[in-house]
């Protein structure tokens, strides 16, 4: 065991390494568990804009388009008077000014004339506003139509009935991510970090000077070289997903033990780990030094994890840059992951998609090591 024994000595002088991707990953994940906790999405308000009102018909029409409006926003009456209007725009004291003309409701609702407007350029609240003034002028129309008196229509179309919704919890989750689902989204980025960076360096030191020829005239043949090398890769992944699980599992306990989840999440997290074991021994052979290792390193780790959601949720991403990271191990990572934590009930085709995600991530696993495997013979016969 003289090449396991090195690899793990190798392994012993990078600890700290692996100790600073894990304090990394724990301090990112109780950052962004503390952020989603202060969310709240218990009520939702409108936003209200402040509305100046100019009425020159001073009719029951005004006075119900008025009434419907302060419902939604803060209305002041303002007289017509350019220079106020303009001044009270500019300082934003108001955002949206509405002039109602004589004759309002024969002019607007019977002619279906515009109502005259000034807003600020380019607000978005503009278009809520406006959207609330044809609901208002359509509605007294309709009652209009339908035999109701003009101060009936107007009356009936400023009445405000909040709607009332009621979320049924279909997926078991309350639509809230739990705690542990921030903690797995992470997990890729410290595989990747830690693993590329510590094999990556075992394997350079193996290459290094003429320990690679003492190395193939040694009594040990290849075969059991590259077995050794791969027995302590195994230990130090094996290690590091034991640490993570029981973590997991002593800072989340029961409620995520008994998630119906708990297997699916498991088989996910080890089959990133075989992918990040794969990537490390494949930069350890490209890497040709050090400077070399860590630009490698952060580029693909930093890379794959702001492309395939670990940073960013998929959710967020444009589509022409997911369909990017579907070319990546790490995007089916955190697609599992998002269902894993998006359903309460891992059944039926969510099962069978969480286990199509577990499965790609092992053909890129294969793919890595014939690439590897394929390097590597090629660089022995040089």
């Amino acid at each position: 065991m003289t090449v396991y024994k090195g690899y793990m000595k190798i392994i012993k002088q990078n600890k700290g390494m692996i100790l600073l991707y894990l304090i990394i990953f724990f301090g990112i994940t109780a950052i962004f568990q503390a952020a989603a906790k202060k969310e709240n999405y218990s009520s939702y308000q409108a936003e209200s804009v402040k509305i100046a009102l100019v009425d020159a018909d001073g009719g029951p029409m005004a006075e119900g388009l008025k009434n419907y409006l302060e419902n939604f926003h803060e209305v002041t009456m303002m007289e017509d008077t350019p220079e106020v209007l303009q001044e009270n725009l500019f300082y934003r004291n108001v955002e949206y000014i509405i002039r109602i003309p004589e004759d309002f409701f024969e002019r607007c609702v019977v002619n279906d004339e515009k109502v005259p407007v000034t807003k600020v350029p380019g607000s978005y609240t503009s278009f809520y506003v406006d959207q609330q003034m044809n609901s208002f002028i359509h509605n007294v129309r309709t009652y209009y139509a339908a035999g109701f008196s003009e101060e009936e229509a107007a009356a009936a179309g400023s009445e405000y009935k909040p709607a009332r919704v009621t979320m049924e919890n279909l997926s078991g989750t309350a639509g809230k991510m739990p705690d542990y689902g921030f903690y797995f989204r992470y997990i890729p980025y410290m595989f990747m970090g830690s693993l590329c960076y510590v094999m990556g360096n075992v394997l350079s030191a193996f290459r290094r000077g003429d320990l690679q020829k003492r190395m193939r005239a040694s009594a040990i043949s290849g075969r059991r070289q590259n077995l050794e090398g791969l027995l302590a890769s195994a230990t130090v992944g094996a290690g590091l997903w034991i640490v993570t699980i029981v973590a997991a599992m002593a800072l989340y306990r029961g409620a995520f033990i008994r998630s119906s989840g708990f297997i699916y999440y498991l088989l996910n997290a080890l089959m990133m780990l075989l992918v990040a074991l794969a990537l490390s021994y494949l930069i350890g052979i490209v890497a040709k030094d050090t400077n070399m290792l860590n630009g490698i390193v952060n580029v693909l780790s930093l890379g794959m994890s702001f492309l395939c959601g670990v940073f960013v949720p998929l959710g967020y991403m444009n589509p022409s840059v997911r369909k990017v990271a579907m070319f990546l191990p790490v995007y089916w990572y955190e697609k599992a992951n998002d269902l894993l934590t998006g359903f309460g009930s891992i059944t039926g085709t969510v099962r069978v998609e969480v286990l199509q995600c577990i499965g790609i991530q092992f053909v890129f696993t294969a793919a890595l090591v014939c690439v590897t495997m394929a390097l590597a013979k090629k660089k022995q016969s040089l």
